[in-house]
């Protein structure tokens, strides 16, 4: 009965790591030596990050109608901590980014970007006063337009709900002065372990034209 015992043991761990719920598939929190290696990524200053920053995202095509939802991108603690080192001056130190990683709570943040088509474009119709002799009329769309997208994510099926969100417009701008609205960023913050198993979806529903859903395998993000 003694000689058994250590199996049972064994047995009975193994059930345990088997039932209990799966962690993410990406690190976190992140170990020291990994927030070094997201510092050293980011102040390369080369093409290096852009390419790396490129697995996280998933270009869209764009709709029939209705505004483009062009690219959705999800970026793990260490993505984030690279992109933060990428934009500090260059004497910022790698002890430096591990003092102030530790200062914060991981997250991982989506970032949703809307382009305005022909069909969804910066000016809105609207009826027209009737002593203009037009039936329609043309005013600017509001530059907060973005707050009439609904964004959601998902791990595991579950709705997750974001710690912080908010957007802001894009403009294209002439040299001669003058900008006209183009798009939209949002972006949505979220704990980085509410995010317990491989893989996540993000689906995005605008005020018109087609809903997107996109799916991310976590398993293939650091």
């Amino acid at each position: 009965m003694t000689s058994s015992f250590p199996r049972i043991l064994v047995a009975l761990l193994v059930t345990i790591l088997l039932l209990s719920p799966s962690s993410s598939a990406f690190e976190t929190p992140l170990s020291e030596e990994a927030v070094r290696e997201a510092y050293f990524l980011g102040q390369r200053r080369d093409e290096t990050l852009a390419r790396f920053l490129d697995k996280y995202t998933r270009h869209l095509p764009p709709p029939e109608s209705g505004p483009y939802i062009a690219s959705v991108t999800f970026l793990t603690p260490f993505a984030l901590a690279a992109q933060l080192s990428s934009r500090r001056s260059a004497g910022y130190s790698a002890q430096q980014a591990q003092i102030d990683h530790r200062k914060h709570k991981e997250i991982v943040r989506i970032v949703v970007q809307i382009d305005l088509t022909e069909s969804y474009g910066p000016f809105v119709s609207q009826p027209a006063d009737s002593r203009s002799g037009s039936a329609t009329s043309y005013v600017l769309r509001p530059y907060d337009f973005w707050k009439d997208f609904d964004v959601r994510a998902f791990s595991s099926e579950k709705a997750l709900i974001p710690i912080r969100s908010w957007g802001e417009p894009n403009e294209s701008c002439s040299p001669e002065g003058g900008c006209i609205l183009t798009g939209a960023t949002l972006y949505l913050d979220f704990r980085a372990d509410a995010f317990a198993s491989d893989s996540a979806a993000v689906d995005v529903i605008p005020p018109e034209g087609n809903p997107v859903s996109v799916d991310f395998d976590l398993s293939a993000l650091r």
